[in-house]
């Protein structure tokens, strides 16, 4: 790798150069790493829900051409000035959100909200240059959440480190509802199991996932579908009042509000993850607030990336976290729409990309 370090290097990337088009692989070059920032040469990437919802374009600002991706493995190519962290040949996990261990939310004992690199899902240059370190002829490619994984290699801002569900953390006995069995929703399952809930009602609208929700500690499931009357009235005559906690896990407004209203009065906790349309509005009558309902969110589940992430990868280490089980389809690189077109039949929970392929 020395023999690239400072060097442009051209290499295959997938670009989204219009809403809703199927990725193009082709040639770009990717600009050495500037002061702070590591360039990665990727290995394995995976396709999100995220990513289909900011290439279909349909909740939020449209940034194109672009180069989507925030999942995957890789392995730092070079460094920029002021990165003693790491060096070349480290493996690394590029996450979308950071720590830098200075502002006030990273200094405090509950929020990873951090100040200096909290997410921009409009931004499509680097954080550091305000600019885009991707092009094709000269003409900028806009970067993805300060990750860009579907590139064989890519640019991340340093203190940018991936991760299942903390925010499913419960009492052990508790009963969870957990709305939306997508692999965000698997997580909360899987985190509510290992917490040690009695009771885990997977709801969906495609049944077909709830075989495979079993795996990850599903104990019931609720079609929507299946009923005449809405479904957190199912939920409450199911569990004498109401679950104890509800992770929504879909981005739809409305399964957030039915996940809120599905939880026990005085104690009940929802929580929500799924990304809703930006002109979306949550409603639901102040009497469940003043019932003792908690209503709250949680982002890139609670975890702060550099303090928190090694232990999950000891979890994994230690077979304690069994992630393998997330993995239904692979694909080559040069089949990454493959991948698109199994999460918009919703086949599978993660498919792996290739980079080799």
């Amino acid at each position: 790798m020395a023999s690239t370090a400072g060097k442009v290097i051209k290499c295959r990337a997938a670009v989204a150069w219009e809403a809703g088009k199927p990725l193009v692989i082709e040639e770009v070059e990717v600009a050495p790493p500037q002061a702070m920032e590591v360039r990665l040469k990727i290995l394995y990437t995976a396709l999100c829900h995220t990513d289909v919802y900011f290439w279909e374009a349909k909740g939020q600002t449209p940034v194109f051409p672009r180069i989507l991706g925030h999942e995957a493995g890789g392995i730092v190519e070079s460094v920029g000035d002021g990165v003693d962290e790491l060096a070349p040949g480290d493996h690394v996990l590029p996450v979308f959100t950071g720590e830098c261990k200075e502002c006030a939310h990273c200094k405090s004992e509950t929020s990873n909200m951090c100040d200096l690199l909290r997410i921009n899902t409009d931004r499509g240059v680097m954080i550091g240059g305000g600019q885009s370190h991707f092009s094709i002829d000269g003409k900028p490619i806009y970067h993805f959440l300060g990750t860009s994984t579907f590139s064989e290699y890519t640019l991340w801002f340093l203190y940018w480190f991936w991760c299942y569900c903390k925010c499913c953390k419960t009492t052990k006995g508790s009963t969870v509802a957990v709305f939306g069995l997508g692999a965000v929703g698997l997580s909360a399952a899987e985190g509510a199991r290992l917490s040690g809930a009695a009771r885990i009602i997977g709801v969906d609208v495609n049944p077909n996932k709830f075989q495979l929700a079993g795996k990850f500690g599903c104990t019931e499931f609720v079609n929507p579908k299946d009923h005449s009357k809405p479904v957190q009235q199912v939920l409450a005559e199911m569990t004498n009042g109401g679950v104890d906690r509800a992770v929504e896990c879909t981005g739809n407004v409305n399964a957030m509000i039915q996940a809120f209203e599905s939880v026990h009065d005085g104690w009940g906790v929802a929580v929500l993850v799924g990304v809703a349309h930006k002109d979306a509005e949550f409603k639901t009558h102040p009497i469940n607030f003043l019932t003792e309902r908690t209503l709250k969110g949680t982002f890139f589940g609670n975890y702060r990336p550099r303090s928190d992430l090694p232990s999950v990868v000891e979890k994994y280490m230690t077979g304690e976290l069994e992630l393998e089980k997330f993995i239904t389809h692979s694909v080559p690189f040069s089949e990454i729409n493959k991948a698109f077109d199994l999460m918009l039949r919703g086949e599978g929970i993660r498919c792996i990309i290739r980079m080799d392929g």
